[in-house]
């Protein structure tokens, strides 16, 4: 027999009766100082707004598991014909089982990818002062400083702070760029960009298509990085530091520092993705899975909070977001079906498909690609 006291549900019922979180969502936003903010103030319990409720924590793969994200070595493929023939197999199967991959030896020196992270961290880090002057929820600007996408939808706001640059096909002014990471943001993107046209023909030869096929496609064409700041958690248990979802884009490209916490859903199963210092992360995105007909695979991802901190990363978007880039139109290419392969998708267009993922659901309920489904 459970005896349950009925003060305390009545208590409960009370507070949920009375509990604003609209209100209390533009009272942290109306800040401008983020999840680090909240932290530098001194709490120690983590505000009703990013509670999540029941997070699936058993599902977090075991530390004796035998599942792991490959890692794939770009070393010589250039220079190595049956080297490249090898990679490419790897890259397929990948793409195929996982949607996930490392890559070592691409390319981008590991004293560009540290500076990159001591830059990101500057910026968040700096004067609060400073920093809040770049906090903004116009989604049109190039670089702007914000926490949470729209942190008033959704189950539960999400334990970090980031900064964005939306790099090409228009770029910004470097003087938009702050001034502690400028140099280092301009360096690195441009040396990221180089490396995701060579996955793109890696990724069109593992299609049997021409190499250069995917990344001379218009909506293929654009560029933007997510800068993220994880701080310390008081009650990790409670929230996520990016609740499981998918990302709305052709491909992202990973830089993370060594705390770990990223988690691939792979058979029905959380699988932490290990930090390996110099490499990379590599995963399909939404528009990649609808263009390949579902060859490739966009899966579920997602960050843990923790009670140390913070964690630094940095996620570079393959996708042109200009306003003409969101107006293509996209579905499954005709190179790739057949009488045995035929459409699963229907024909759509990026701006479509991104007002399903941000406008209509929460980055949590989001379901990719269902609504496009033949």
């Amino acid at each position: 027999m459970v005896v349950t006291n009925t003060n305390n549900l009545d208590s409960e019922a009370s507070k949920n009766l009375t509990y604003d979180r609209t209100a209390e969502v533009k009272a942290f936003d109306d800040t401008k100082l983020g999840v680090k903010g909240l932290l530098d103030s001194g709490v120690t319990k983590i505000p009703r707004m990013f509670h999540h409720g029941q997070l699936d924590m058993h599902e977090i793969s075991k530390e004796d598991s035998k599942l792991s994200v490959p890692i794939i070595d770009l070393q010589d493929i250039e220079t190595n014909s049956s080297l490249r023939v090898e990679v490419v197999d790897k890259i397929r199967n990948a793409c195929q089982k996982w949607g996930f991959f490392q890559v070592i030896n691409h390319g981008v020196g590991v004293e560009v990818l540290n500076e990159m992270i001591c830059g990101i961290r500057r910026f968040h880090e700096q004067d609060a002062e400073i920093r809040k002057t770049f906090y903004s929820r116009d989604n049109n600007k190039k670089v702007r400083y914000f926490s949470n996408v729209n942190p008033y939808i959704g189950k539960g706001a999400n334990w970090r702070d980031t900064i964005s640059f939306f790099l090409t096909p228009d770029p910004p002014n470097p003087e938009e760029i702050p001034i502690v990471c400028r140099d280092i943001v301009i360096e690195y993107s441009k040396k990221v960009r180089s490396l995701g046209d060579r996955i793109f023909e890696l990724f069109s030869e593992a299609l049997g298509l021409n190499p250069s096929y995917l990344k001379e496609l218009e909506s293929t064409d654009g560029q933007f990085l997510l800068c993220h700041y994880y701080p310390a958690c008081p009650q990790p248990e409670l929230t996520l530091g990016t609740s499981k979802h998918t990302d709305s884009d052709f491909m992202t490209i990973l830089l993370e520092d060594h705390m770990g916490g990223l988690q691939v859903l792979h058979q029905n199963q959380w699988v932490d993705v290990h930090p390996v210092h110099g490499s990379l992360v590599v995963n399909i995105g939404d528009f990649l899975q609808l263009i390949t007909n579902g060859m490739f695979r966009s899966v579920y991802h997602r960050v843990l909070a923790r009670n140390i901190g913070p964690r630094i990363s940095i996620a570079s978007f393959f996708i042109n977001t200009t306003a003409h880039g969101t107006s293509k139109v996209v579905g499954p290419l005709k190179e790739l079906l057949s009488e045995e392969n035929p459409p699963i998708y229907r024909d759509t267009t990026i701006k479509e498909v991104m007002a399903h993922y941000f406008d209509e659901k929460g980055l949590d309920e989001n379901i990719p690609l269902q609504p496009f489904r033949l």
